[in-house]
């Protein structure tokens, strides 16, 4: 159970309009307190860049001065459907109130987080270039019809001072923060996405792998199973009246394998029903039941012999399953296609230092080499194994008669360490 603190959502997960009630209070009582603070002879309520300086004048703020400050908050409503819309509106709104000469505050705070949304949005150049035009029409506008500072807010429509060196490299200076920061912004997000796409990329992967090693599981483990219950069904009917005690014997069989059949299946169906494991339990076959599985191919009428070299020793629990499950997909196929007649079936285990080594082969007639039936998922299911650990893998036809499987598995090597072998004729 995750004990990590609860996160914050984003800001672009909000309800669209918490942000623009936010700036919409930041900018009218910031605008309120900063013209409350210079009509009583504060300092406050002048512009940044001329700190310390009391002759600027200021209109009070009136009914459209109210409206301006919320003017920009309410265009930001539409800031995510229309950003460009947005960020034009509100540019023209804060140059408006400006224009009026009204009091210095938070009132830009509209307008840069319309410049944050457009630059987020994909709007960069647009943005970039607006901002740099918007200013310099500002400037030039100003520089027409501005007057003094002590002037300021006295008289006309559009009492705005003049622009000074100051008030112009903080105005720039100001845009270009805001800039940076939205571009910064737009970065981290992207890189979010991206490393989101990546991690789901990588979960339709995993889970890809997981159903594909499910897959062969129950392949192996239906095919084996169901094959040697199809060879005792045929020896029992055939028996059943002749002989009835190996009929016996074969009906004892038949009920080994599909008990042996269900509990396999169990352990499969319960990995894929298994919640809040950080991987799916696997079903636990190995060379540790070999015996067992000999003694089944035995009992279905195969001359099963085996020779192991090597210490015998607990492996790696992948390449302990994956050499179970070849030797097993072998056996079925010996006794699927090796055909009628006494038939050996030769299980060669060799236990080396880094690296164990699979073999069976057998003494039928092995596949026809008219039958042009594409190759099942056994062989590809076996060498898909062996890959998967890096091994090596081949089969196919042996001189002489019957057939052949060999498979080389590492015991400390990665997914990528060596190749496949060479491939026979898929059986």
């Amino acid at each position: 159970m995750s004990t990590s603190p609860p996160r914050w959502p984003r800001p672009a997960a909000w309800p669209v309009w918490v942000v623009p009630l936010l700036v919409a209070f930041l900018q009218v009582g910031g605008s309120l307190g900063a013209q409350g603070d210079r009509s009583s002879g504060g300092r406050s309520g002048g512009p940044p860049w001329e700190h310390g300086s009391e002759s600027l004048g200021h209109t009070d703020l009136d009914a459209l001065g109210f409206a301006l400050l919320l003017a920009g908050p309410a265009l930001l409503l539409f800031r995510r459907r229309y950003p460009v819309f947005t960020v034009c509106s509100t540019a023209a709104v804060t140059a408006l109130y400006f224009l009026r000469a009204y009091t210095y505050g938070p009132a830009p705070l509209a307008l840069a987080v319309a410049m944050l949304a457009a630059v987020v949005a994909g709007r960069r150049l647009l943005v970039w270039a607006g901002t740099g035009i918007g200013l310099a029409a500002f400037f030039g506008l100003t520089a027409l019809i501005g007057v003094p500072a002590a002037e300021r807010g006295q008289d006309g429509p559009f009492p705005v001072e003049e622009p000074t060196l100051g008030g112009s490299s903080f105005v720039v200076g100001w845009a270009l923060v805001v800039l940076v920061t939205a571009e910064l912004i737009r970065m981290r997000g992207q890189r979010a996405a991206e490393t989101a796409r990546t991690r789901a990329e990588e979960e339709r992967r995993q889970a890809s792998e997981e159903r594909l090693l499910m897959a062969r599981e129950l392949h192996d483990v239906l095919a084996h199973n169901i094959s040697m219950i199809n060879v005792q069904a045929g020896v029992a009917l055939h028996l059943l009246d002749e002989n009835p005690e190996q009929a016996r014997t074969a009906l004892a069989a038949i009920k080994d394998a599909s008990k042996e059949a269900l509990t396999e299946m169990r352990g499969v169906i319960g990995a894929l029903r298994a919640q809040g494991e950080t991987a799916p339990r696997a079903p636990t076959a190995g060379l540790g039941g070999l015996d067992d599985l000999l003694a089944r191919a035995r009992s279905a009428g195969l001359d099963v012999e085996a020779e192991f070299t090597g210490e015998r020793r607990p492996l790696p629990a992948g390449a302990d399953l994956a050499a179970f499950r070849i030797v097993q997909e072998s056996l079925t196929n010996v006794t699927r296609h090796a055909g009628p007649g006494p038939v050996t079936a030769r299980v060669r285990i060799a236990y080396g230092e880094h690296e164990i080594v699979v073999e069976v082969e057998d003494d039928g007639r092995g596949v026809s080499p008219l039958d042009d039936r594409p190759g099942g998922s056994g062989i590809r299911g076996m060498r898909e194994r062996a890959a998967a650990l890096g091994g090596a893998f081949a089969a196919g036809p042996r001189t002489g008669g019957g057939f052949g499987v060999r498979a080389r598995l590492p015991l400390d090597a990665g997914p990528d360490a060596g190749a496949a072998g060479p491939e026979g004729d898929a059986r």
